[in-house]
C-alpha cells in the first residue's frame, strides 16, 4: 500500500508543474485569440488559420523533441549522465537548424502556403503577416519545446512552469500594447499579437537555458559534440520518428478539415477557432498526465522495472478518464455564459454550444490516446500509436469529415461526430496493447 501512496505522490508531483505549464502556455494562445476578439471575428478566424499550420510545423519540431525526452529520461534511470549531456547537445543542435529551416520557409513562400490554402482575400493580409513573424521565427518555439522535454526528464519540471508564467504575463502585457495601441505604441491588431508572441518566446528560450545550465549541465553541452554521437542521434530518431510521424499526420489531417471547414464559410471557421481554443483547457490535464506518465515509465525502463511501469499506466488511465470526463461535462454546463465572452455572434454560439455536448465522449477517447501513445513511446514502441493512428485518423476523421461535413452537408456538427469516433476506436487499439506487455522486451539505451 505505502508504494501505491509513494508512486502517486511521484505523479502528482511530476504531473502538476506539467500542468500548470501546459495550462499557461495555452492560455497565451488563448489571450491572443480573446484579445482580437474585440477587434474582429475575421481577425480570430485568421489566426485560427495560421496558428493550424504552425501547428503543423510543431509537430515536426516534436520528431527530437519526443525523441529527446525518452532517451534523456531512460539515460536519468539508468544514471549515465554523460550520455544524457550528449542527448542534449544532439537535441539542441538538431531542432536549432530544423527551426531555421522552417523560419526561412515562412519568410520567403507565405503567399504560396496561402494560396495552396485557397485563404479568402478579407482573411490574407492578417493571416500573411501572421505567418512572416510566427512562422519566421520559428526556432524559438523549436528551442522552448525542447529545453522544456529536457528538463521535465530529469524531474525539473517547475522550472518550465515558472517561466511559463513570466511568459504569459509578458504576452499579456505586449497583446495589451501592441493589439489595442496602448502606453504610446502603435495599434497593430493581427501583427501586434504575432510581435508579442515571438517577444515572449524569446524570454523563454534564455530562461529555460539558462535553468538547464544552472541546474543540470554545468560542463560545456558543445565539448560533448566532439566527437559526434552519431548513436544518440540515432536513438532520438528511433522514437521521435514515429511518435512525431503520429503527430504529423494528425495535424496533416486538421489541417485537411480546417480547409474543408474553410469552404464552409467564415463564421463556422470562427467557431471551430473559438472550440479549439476553449476545449484545449479540458484536454491539457491529459497532456499533462501522459507527459508525467511518460517520464516516469522511462526512468523505470532505464532501472528494468517494466511491471512497476505498467502499474503506473493503469493508476493514470483511471485519473485521466475521470478527470477528462468531469471537465468536458462542466465547460458544456457553462457554454452558454462563456461563450458570449468572446464573441455576440448567435449563429457561431449555437453552433459551439452544441458541439461541447458532443465533445463529452470525444475527451474520453482523446485522453487515452495521449496516455496509451506517450507511454508506449517512453517504452520504445512509438511504432504502434503511429499505425493505428495514421488508420483512422484518415479513414474516419479526415474522410468521414468530409463526407458527413460537406457532402451530406451536417457541417462541423457531423465532422465533430466524425472526430469522436476516430478518438474512441483509437483508444481501444492502443490501450489493448499496453496492457498485454507486448512493448516490455523493447531495447533502446545500452546500460
Amino acid at each position: 500500500m505505502s508504494k501505491v501512496i509513494s508512486i502517486k505522490k511521484q505523479l502528482i508531483s511530476l504531473t502538476f508543474p506539467i500542468f500548470i505549464e501546459t495550462l499557461l502556455v495555452m492560455l497565451l494562445g488563448f489571450m491572443d485569440i480573446l484579445m482580437l476578439s474585440k477587434v474582429s471575428d475575421n481577425a480570430v478566424a485568421a489566426v485560427g488559420l495560421a496558428n493550424q499550420i504552425l501547428l503543423l510545423v510543431n509537430m515536426v519540431f516534436m520528431l527530437g523533441v519526443l525523441g529527446a525526452t525518452v532517451v534523456c529520461s531512460q539515460y536519468i534511470g539508468a544514471r549515465n549522465d554523460h550520455a544524457f549531456i550528449q542527448t542534449t547537445g544532439v537535441a539542441l543542435v538538431y531542432n536549432f537548424l530544423i527551426g531555421i529551416f522552417f523560419g526561412l520557409i515562412f519568410i520567403f513562400f507565405t503567399p504560396q502556403i496561402m494560396l495552396l490554402l485557397d485563404v479568402k482575400s478579407e482573411l490574407a493580409p492578417k493571416t500573411g503577416i501572421y505567418f512572416e513573424i510566427v512562422g519566421g521565427l520559428s526556432v524559438l518555439t523549436c528551442l522552448n519545446l525542447t529545453l522544456s522535454a529536457i528538463l521535465r526528464s530529469c524531474n525539473l519540471a517547475h522550472y518550465p512552469m515558472f517561466v511559463s508564467i513570466v511568459v504569459n504575463i509578458t504576452n499579456i502585457i505586449g497583446n495589451y500594447s501592441l493589439i489595442f495601441g496602448k502606453f504610446g505604441l502603435p495599434e497593430l491588431g493581427v501583427q501586434g499579437a504575432a510581435i508579442s508572441t515571438v517577444c515572449s518566446r524569446l524570454v523563454a528560450c534564455m530562461l529555460l537555458f539558462y535553468a538547464l545550465k544552472k541546474q543540470k549541465i554545468r560542463t560545456s553541452i558543445f565539448k560533448a559534440l566532439f566527437p559526434f554521437p552519431l548513436d544518440k542521434l540515432q536513438q532520438i530518431f528511433k522514437i521521435g520518428m514515429p511518435a512525431a510521424g503520429e503527430m504529423v499526420s494528425y495535424t496533416l489531417s486538421q489541417t485537411l478539415i480546417v480547409y474543408f471547414v474553410n469552404k464552409l464559410g467564415n463564421e463556422v471557421l470562427a467557431a471551430r477557432t473559438y472550440l479549439v481554443n476553449t476545449i484545449m483547457f479540458i484536454f491539457l490535464f491529459a497532456l499533462a498526465l501522459g507527459q508525467g506518465s511518460a517520464i516516469m515509465v522511462g526512468q523505470l525502463i532505464g532501472r528494468k522495472k517494466q511491471e512497476a511501469a505498467l502499474k503506473i499506466g493503469r493508476l493514470s488511465l483511471k485519473i485521466a478518464i475521470t478527470v477528462s470526463f468531469t471537465l468536458s461535462f462542466i465547460l458544456a454546463l457553462i457554454a452558454p455564459w462563456l461563450m458570449p465572452l468572446m464573441t455576440e455572434n448567435q449563429t457561431i454560439i449555437s453552433l459551439c454550444l452544441s458541439i461541447l455536448w458532443i465533445d463529452i465522449l470525444l475527451e474520453i477517447g482523446r485522453a487515452i490516446n495521449i496516455l496509451g501513445g506517450r507511454m508506449l513511446g517512453a517504452a520504445g514502441n512509438p511504432e504502434y500509436p503511429f499505425i493505428v493512428g495514421v488508420i483512422f485518423m484518415w479513414s474516419i476523421a479526415t474522410l468521414g469529415s468530409y463526407i458527413f461535413g460537406i457532402w451530406l452537408g451536417y457541417g462541423l456538427i457531423g465532422m465533430w461526430v466524425c472526430f469522436l469516433l476516430d478518438e474512441c476506436i483509437r483508444g481501444i487499439f492502443i490501450w489493448k496493447h499496453w496492457s498485454s506487455k507486448k512493448w516490455a522486451n523493447r531495447k533502446l539505451i545500452t546500460y
